[in-house]
């Protein structure tokens, strides 16, 4: 059996808890996988003196990061403690002393992941990153190795449990954004403040990771567009409901003909795709491939086991490369030039609900206006609503150009006839 491999966690809340119970518990069978036993040499902590739901030694505790960092027995780094400029020096002096990474920190691999991977590919270490996306999914991995002889043309997901907690329970018990929100936030679904979640930003750092790996690109979280759910009413779930669809906060990947989209957005999933079916607090990615066609990836998408299992999965990864002498040789530095679709070259089906003055000829200009920005229409429907003496229309377009849709939404802004534009969602499946 070849040396002790000696890792330095940064962090031991809910993660790094978890990550030292399956590096304690399943010791023997890593130590069969890998040729290596593991040992946790060193860990950081904040308080050394607080009461923890897992054993570490005492002599192993540590409220210093540079007695891991700069420590020569330890061999990898496992950062699962958060934030991102400070995190960010801890792991880049860590690879400038040859130790090995492995984070979960999305929003570190978001906005600095080229330059970590490039100071990780000058070093010859190995910097992996399963965590930082979809909890205990490998998706990551299933990118760079399962789809590496393939072409993705689409990645579409499910990537925040907050948000489909919310949506889910909106659709399935009637129940107001602001009342489901609240419970949320007492089951320790959603932060005190919760406007990563809510408004997107969480999941658009992690479209950025995906999109990134999947096209090969550097895609920027400033490329990504972004709407949360804050305004996602429960009529509005209702009135999807009935004409097929659930509202899911979707972040949506595309490439064609070399150009690239990347959003997040609430969007009208028909009930018959299968993320329509995603519920609660769990997580669903779908891959698109020129080959392979459709696939989906489901499971939890956050939680101290799920998430433990891929951060200790990327160790087990790290630990074979030690092994093999073969670190720093896993690439997944983007490497084509990025080029950003237009409004023009964006398209996509909507869902538009609105309020009208009830009287003859309001339809038709209605109509007028999507007939000249080329904008055709799938279906229209007008509901009656007791609680509203406007007329309700819903309108469902077929793929139009999301410089078409901003032409029609801006003619509608300034047309008397219509009260309110109430909702726009994006249409999928």
């Amino acid at each position: 059996m070849k040396k002790p491999i000696k890792i330095g966690l940064l962090g031991l809340g809910t993660v790094g808890t978890g990550v030292v119970r399956i590096v304690e518990g399943h010791r023997e069978d890593l130590e069969k996988q890998t040729g290596s036993a593991i040992v946790v040499e060193k860990v950081l902590v904040q308080d050394l003196s607080k009461l923890r739901s897992v054993s570490v030694d005492r002599d192993k505790l540590t409220d210093q990061p540079w007695d891991i960092i700069r420590n020569p027995e330890i061999d990898v780094v496992v950062e699962v403690m958060g934030g991102v400029q400070e995190t960010k020096a801890y792991i880049l002096e860590a690879l400038e002393q040859g130790k090995h990474i492995v984070t979960a920190n999305k929003d570190l691999m978001a906005m600095h992941g080229p330059e970590i991977l490039a100071k990780a590919a000058e070093k010859g270490c190995d910097v992996f990153y399963e965590a930082s996306v979809a909890g205990g999914i490998p998706i990551i991995r299933t990118l760079v190795e399962g789809f590496s002889s393939d072409r993705i043309t689409k990645i579409m997901g499910i990537v925040n449990g907050t948000t489909n907690y919310i949506l889910t329970k909106m659709s399935q018990e009637g129940a107001a954004y602001a009342d489901v929100l609240k419970e949320a936030q007492m089951l320790g679904y959603a932060e005190a403040d919760p406007t990563s979640d809510v408004e997107g930003l969480d999941a658009a750092r992690k479209m950025t990771i995906l999109s990134t790996l999947g096209f090969h690109s550097e895609v920027a979280l400033a490329d990504v567009k972004v709407k949360g759910i804050s305004k996602v009413s429960k009529e509005d779930i209702q009135y999807g409901k009935k004409l097929g669809y659930e509202v899911k906060l979707l972040g949506i990947a595309e490439k064609h003909d070399e150009h690239i989209s990347v959003s997040v957005e609430p969007t009208m999933v028909k009930t018959s795709h299968p993320l329509a079916s995603v519920n609660g607090v769990f997580n669903a990615v779908y891959v698109y491939g020129e080959a392979v066609g459709e696939t989906m990836f489901y499971g939890p998408g956050a939680g101290e086991m799920p998430t433990a299992t891929s951060v200790v999965a990327d160790l087990v990864a790290v630990v074979r490369n030690l092994n093999l002498g073969v670190n720093g040789q896993h690439s997944t530095a983007p490497y084509l030039e990025k080029k950003l679709k237009t409004d023009e070259q964006i398209s996509s089906k909507y869902f538009v609900l609105l309020h009208v003055e009830d009287k003859a000829g309001v339809l038709a200009q209605i109509t007028q206006i999507f007939a000249r920005h080329e904008v055709s229409l799938e279906s229209v429907f007008q509901h009656p609503n007791e609680h509203n003496p406007k007329a309700e229309i819903i309108i469902i377009t077929h793929d139009a150009s999301q410089a078409g849709m901003n032409k029609v939404l801006a003619e509608f802004e300034s047309l008397d006839v219509i009260q309110t534009i109430q909702s726009v969602y994006r249409v999928e499946g």
